[in-house]
């Protein structure tokens, strides 16, 4: 029996060789090529050996992948934290704004599309602010000079960029000690510290770097206490710099070669250097005190105007030591009236009966920085006149040129040597010197030309500088400059876009055509433009918002001619006739100059009389200045179809 229900033996070694040569020679399967050769035949010995080792479930195997790329990325997210100051998060979500801003603008900017256009223009507005916001640091200085070259951006992204101030929470004072031992090998303060006193709270937290007020041990020359002004710059600016400038960098280059052709990458290696340098604090101890010799050697200046002095035995590349100045900072518009004296009395509210009783409920006065000096000579017509004729004399006599003028780097004080009655002569005080910009003999020659060619409308002469520095469009080129409108004649108007006619992407496409055709070679384009035209937009800004007490076109062009009638004396070269034509020409510019103020006080006396007197009228007690951004707006709507804000060029 147990013969008969055993298998023969040879009949099971014809099965298997019958199954393997019909496995050599039917065709391939999938499943076949899945099947091991010692596959045992019996379909229950099979089942039962996969239930014995079964596959690891799926989701189970998912899961702990995930689990893996999670803690993977944590770590990673942690180190770049701890150890290289998020540079490497800061550039993806970098790199992530600019493609979603991009792929934006691929998907949306069509014509089918332009209804849609200022919703689009609200997000792109949007995620760039909050970039630069969440990333901080040197982001903050990028958005600066972008927001103060943005009177052709869409109105949403001026809107933003007025919006952004160099303000940031303070690094705890650990942080701070960490640094000095690191720069000196000695705490801030203490028996072997740097200083005998040291403020832990900071004075004032920027992006980049903070202030605290210490006293040096040793005393001044006098006797007297020295307190100085310590900026420090925060530890994580140094390890985030070079990603964030390689982000600012790819993204421009990626902006202007594949998304929208616009020249921008021309001036990247330029903007790059100096941010660079501005993180040096030695170089900023060096320019201040460079600065601070050329104004010493000016006639005009000299007492005027005062750099704070510099400590080059306490400051390295990331602690700067200056002296401290007690004054009134330009940014505070209402002390600084009061401290010059426009102001008719104490900004508090009127005494009234019984406002000492403990149940009164009227406002307690309200103080002003500028009570705590005398009353200064003057008015804001010094301040506005000292400061345009420093900077004119920056560009056209030195060649030396501080490029963030913000009315929080300027302080008004007392003059120091100016007695101490109750009214006394004010000093002009320079802070900030870590952004400044050379300028070469040729490029001061040529820019004082064109003011001068500018003011008299000399057609050929802005051409000709046009035309030497790659710019298209002499007109346009005139009214940035001026920060006016100028149209010359020779030019008219013949081809100048129907803006008004056009849909926003009709619009868009038009300014694009415009910006391309003024930028014409951008290779012999002066970079220092950049920085100077946002010198004069901000010295420009300031004047306006202190009501336009000074002709700031008129003291810009005096020192532009003055400039050149000093380089003709110097040229013995010079022919005796083109000597004449000089003279002539310098005649013709003074009687253009007189006609400028004809002009400007007109526009004082009206503004002064509706004032006074009041009126229903719109424009009715605007100043100079206000007038010429009032016609500026005018001027980019008809020219680029873009919308400007009111007050857009204020310090």
């Amino acid at each position: 029996m147990s013969t008969l229900l055993r298998p023969p033996r040879r009949a099971v070694h014809a099965t298997s060789s019958s199954a393997l040569l019909t496995a050599a020679f039917a065709r391939p399967t999938a499943r076949a090529r899945l099947v091991p050769a010692h596959r045992p035949a019996h379909p229950r010995a099979h089942a039962s050996s996969s239930a014995a080792t079964p596959p690891p479930a799926r989701p189970r195997r998912y899961a702990r992948r995930t689990a893996f790329i999670l803690l993977g990325l944590g770590l990673a997210y942690e180190a770049d934290r701890q150890f290289n100051a998020s540079a490497i998060g800061r550039n993806l979500r970098t790199l992530w704004t600019c493609l979603v801003i991009a792929l934006d603008y691929k998907l949306n900017f069509k014509p089918e599309k332009a209804h849609e256009i200022p919703a689009l223009q609200e997000r792109v507005a949007e995620r760039v602010y909050n970039l630069l916001t969440s990333n901080g640091g040197l982001y903050i200085k990028i958005g600066q000079a972008i927001g103060n070259n943005a009177a052709l951006l869409p109105k949403p992204l001026q809107e933003k960029f007025a919006s952004l101030f160099d303000d940031a929470p303070q690094v705890p004072y650990a942080v701070v000690d960490a640094v000095f031992r690191a720069e000196f090998g000695r705490p801030p303060a203490g028996p072997d510290g740097v200083f005998e006193v040291f403020e832990e709270r900071a004075a004032a937290s920027a992006s980049i770097a903070q202030v605290h007020r210490a006293k040096l041990k040793t005393p001044a020359e006098d006797g007297s206490e020295q307190w100085v002004a310590v900026k420090i710059q925060k530890p994580d600016v140094s390890r985030q710099v070079e990603w964030d400038l390689a982000a600012f960098r790819a993204v421009m280059w990626v902006y202007e070669n594949y998304l929208f052709d616009l020249p921008v990458y021309f001036v990247v290696d330029f903007i790059t250097d100096h941010l660079r340098r501005e993180l040096d604090f030695s170089l900023e101890a060096a320019n201040a005190q460079r600065t601070a010799s050329f104004i010493a050697d000016s006639p005009t200046l000299a007492g005027r105007v005062y750099i704070p002095r510099v400590f080059p035995e306490l400051s390295t590349s990331r602690v700067l030591v200056a002296e401290w100045i007690d004054g009134v900072r330009l940014s505070d518009r209402r002390a600084i009236a009061r401290l010059m004296g426009d102001s008719p009395g104490p900004d508090s509210t009127p005494a009234v009966a019984g406002t000492n009783s403990p149940d009164s409920n009227a406002a307690p006065a309200r103080t002003s920085e500028a009570d705590r000096f005398p009353r200064l000579r003057g008015g804001t017509e010094w301040v506005m006149r000292t400061m345009v004729e420093l900077f004119s004399a920056q560009i056209f006599d030195w060649g030396w040129v501080h490029c963030d003028p913000h009315p929080g780097n300027i302080i008004i004080r007392p003059r120091p040597d100016s007695g101490s009655g109750s009214v006394r002569e004010p000093q002009f005080v320079l802070l900030d010197h870590g952004l400044y910009v050379r300028l070469s003999p040729s490029f001061q020659a040529q820019y004082a030309r064109l003011w001068k060619g500018l003011l008299t409308l000399d057609y050929a002469v802005v051409r000709g500088v046009a035309s030497e520095w790659g710019i298209g469009m002499p007109d346009l080129f005139a009214s940035a400059t001026l920060m006016r409108p100028v149209r010359f004649a020779q030019q008219g108007a013949e081809g100048l876009p129907d803006f008004e006619r056009m849909d926003e992407y009709e619009r868009g496409v038009a300014m694009k055509a415009r910006l391309k055709g003024f930028l014409t070679d951008t290779d012999k384009m002066p970079k220092e433009l950049v920085f100077i035209g946002r010198n004069m937009r901000i010295v420009q800004g300031n004047n306006q918002s202190f009501g336009s007490p000074v002709n700031r076109i008129r003291i810009t062009g005096e020192w532009a001619a003055r400039s050149l009638l000093r380089a003709h004396a110097r040229d013995v070269a010079l022919s005796p006739v083109r000597r004449l034509r000089e003279l002539v020409s310098h005649a013709l510019f003074r009687a253009v100059m007189f006609t400028s103020d004809v002009l400007f006080w007109i526009a004082r006396a009206r503004q002064w009389f509706w004032r006074r007197f009041g009126s229903g009228r719109v424009h009715g007690g605007e100043g100079f200045e206000d007038e010429l951004e009032r016609t500026m707006r005018n001027f980019a709507k008809a020219n680029f179809g873009v919308d400007i804000p009111q007050n857009v060029f204020e310090g």
